[in-house]
């Protein structure tokens, strides 16, 4: 396996993809990603660990989604099953994905626990507890500034596990080292990351506008929100079936790796 790195249109190209290929399968794909959210869902219900435990089974899952995308970019239909895909390939890799969630876990909940020392716990407790979301909570200058903060130091996080997940699955790679060669893919990347990003974000924006359009023309204000919700879906399916692309782009096999590839040897020194 090899690194790949790709130029910055290629972040536009993912984008293309992802929405190609979920329109290709649109019924499967938006079921796999809804069984998606409703397991997550599920999950944060269990009574103390719930938002923990959410988040460990987080990388499984993504990677259930990507297993799902590589099924229907190659024309066939994704079946719900195809979701557990990580607890269904062996005990080595299995425990190696375990291993990634309980890491995931911890990372976000230590971003949790420094968000604390901003504003107090509100924004902790409004995330792991639940609870509602006041005006002037929102408001707070210190709930703000914890806000931005656990979204800064949640930004590496993510990096660390974009690519982690499949890395794990499809290369039989160690959890931690999967984590530097997914950040490393990541900043080697970061022009095509940034477009995909940016693109993405020009996506939800036009999808909003669109059906903000949409009911002012029927002369319908609560037609834009009522519609948001399942369009907002759909767009984050979307998303999601985009990020298998910029996995595969970004790591080839060594037979398919052309010579001006960087190898893994050569980005550790």
């Amino acid at each position: 396996m090899k690194l790949n790195i790709v130029p910055a249109r290629t972040g536009l190209t993912w984008v293309k993809l992802g929405v190609k290929t979920f329109m290709r399968q649109p019924l499967a794909m938006s079921g796999v990603f809804f069984m998606f959210i409703a397991v997550l869902s599920l999950a944060t219900l269990v009574p103390f660990i719930g938002a923990a435990l959410a988040l460990a089974l987080l990388p499984a899952a993504t990677l259930g989604l990507k297993a799902a995308t590589e099924e229907a970019s190659k024309g066939k239909f994704p079946m719900p099953t195809i979701l557990i895909s990580a607890f269904r390939a062996g005990r080595q890799r299995k425990q190696a994905m375990l291993v990634l969630g309980v890491l995931y876990a911890a990372g976000f909940l230590v971003i949790i626990g420094l968000s604390a020392l901003v504003d107090g716990g509100q924004f902790a407790k409004l995330y792991l507890v639940g609870g509602k979301m006041t005006e002037e909570m929102v408001k707070g200058g210190d709930f703000q500034a914890a806000l931005w903060v656990s979204m800064a130091l949640y930004l590496p996080l993510s990096l660390l596990f974009w690519h982690a997940p499949a890395l794990v699955h499809w290369h039989g790679m160690h959890p931690v080292k999967s984590l530097f060669f997914s950040l490393m893919a990541c900043w080697k990347n970061f022009a095509a990351m940034t477009v995909f990003g940016l693109a993405w974000m020009g996506v939800f924006i036009g999808a909003a506008v669109l059906v903000a359009l949409i009911a002012s023309l029927f002369g319908s204000p609560a037609l834009a929100g009522v519609a948001m919700f399942p369009v907002a879906l759909i767009v984050m399916a979307m998303f999601f079936t985009s990020l298998y692309f910029s996995f595969k782009d970004c790591f080839v096999s060594d037979e398919a790796a052309p010579d001006a590839l960087a190898t893994p040897e050569t980005l550790s020194r």
